[in-house]
């Protein structure tokens, strides 16, 4: 915990006993409490109903989960908890909130898979390569030599992504990881934030 709050104080956050975290930003526009909690609840994506043992980090306003089809080690979505299907429809809290734990998690992860960079991306809209409709971030630990040529990574979350939904549409045989293997990864994720 001792860890956590020190990377969130140097990022302008701030978590008190009760995990309640005040995040400030330089612009003043997206200044709001939001707290950092760990639930049983179900979740939200799109039409896909999340169970909470898949889901390592939340706020008030976002969610982050284990992937069902990873590209790389630590692929992970920062989800926001109203259904939403366009960055364009975020609001500005929402907006911050998504960021700042995208920028919260993909810290942590880079250092917990000895990664060296980041991808963070986000498919907005169905000709974007948008397979569920509710706006997400794709953040992916980097290392070096990870994909022969850097963009590479933009056409395997592609793939994986167009997999996933003839996956759902026509149910074909299932290629997906386990529950147990990502909820596994999950109880791993989210003790780094407790």
């Amino acid at each position: 915990m001792l860890k956590v709050l020190a990377l969130l104080r140097s990022s302008n956050a701030f978590i008190s006993s009760s995990r309640r975290c005040y995040i400030s930003h330089p612009s003043k526009r997206c200044c709001f409490i939001s707290t950092i909690k760990m639930s049983t609840e179900a979740y939200q994506f799109g039409p896909y109903t999340i169970d909470a043992k898949e889901v390592f980090c939340s706020t008030n306003l976002s969610f982050a989960m284990v992937n069902l089809r990873p590209v790389v080690p630590g692929h992970v979505l920062i989800v926001p908890k109203r259904e939403v299907k366009r960055v364009v429809d975020l609001t500005a809290e929402e907006t911050c909130d998504l960021w700042l734990m995208a920028q919260r998690v993909g810290k942590q992860l880079e250092i917990y898979h000895k990664a060296s960079s980041l991808t963070f991306t986000i498919q907005d809209g169905p000709e974007a390569g948008q397979t569920v409709a509710h706006v997400h971030i794709h953040i992916l630990p980097r290392k070096s030599g990870d994909f022969e040529r850097n963009d590479e990574i933009y056409d395997a979350i592609d793939v994986k992504e167009k997999e996933l939904q003839q996956k759902l549409d026509l149910d074909k045989e299932r290629k997906d990881r386990s529950f147990e293997e990502m909820t596994q990864e999950a109880d791993e994720y989210r003790s780094l934030f407790i």
